[in-house]
């Protein structure tokens, strides 16, 4: 059995400012630095740590203390013209167009039917990967609801029910039997 642990990175100033972070390569704050190095304490030595090639998210996987791999298929979803932008300045219209159309693609962006795609092919290679085993995958918080929807065989519209909070866990079991949410947003 594959065990996956998605964990989101820590907090940075971009999103303790409210602000759509997406592809902006930001540090982990004094703060993030102290979710992730809680988290990996709580989560122990995995047989493989994954991350998205981010720096907060790297950062996130350093915090394990072994050597990791970066994937690209983990990285956070492109909001393209929305990123930097803050979650209250971005036009209404742009929030319902969006959960209407989840081929909707921001100027310059990704849809989450991309993102879904993606990120079911990055969870399926892991569990070639390591077939019986832990995996801890550092990421972000749309690939962390996208392996949810890979899990749960829903759709992208789960997406807009999904809260992934800073520094927080979701577990994956994948057997004979398929992938199988065990938790979500666990805080450590």
């Amino acid at each position: 059995m594959t065990k996956l642990f998605l964990l989101r990175h820590g907090r940075t100033a971009v999103n303790a400012d409210g602000r759509m972070q997406g592809l902006i390569d930001e540090p982990l704050d004094q703060a993030g630095r102290a979710q992730v190095e809680a988290a990996a304490r709580h989560i122990g030595t995995p047989d493989l740590v994954v991350s998205s090639p981010l720096l907060r998210a790297r950062q996130t996987a350093e915090a394990f203390g072994v050597p990791y791999e970066v994937d690209p298929r983990w990285v956070e979803m492109d909001y393209g013209v929305l990123d930097g932008r803050r979650l209250a300045d971005i036009d209404p219209m742009i929030w319902v167009r969006w959960r209407e159309d989840p081929s909707f693609r921001p100027d310059g962006g990704e849809s989450l039917v991309e993102l879904d795609q993606r990120v079911a092919a990055a969870c399926q290679s892991l569990c070639l990967q390591v077939p019986n085993g832990s995996v801890v995958v550092t990421t972000h918080v749309t690939p962390i609801k996208s392996a949810v929807v890979w899990a749960l065989h829903a759709s992208a519209d789960l997406h807009w029910h999904l809260r992934v909070d800073q520094a927080t866990l979701t577990r994956i079991e994948v057997g004979p039997g398929g992938p199988v949410l065990v938790s979500f947003n666990e805080t450590m």
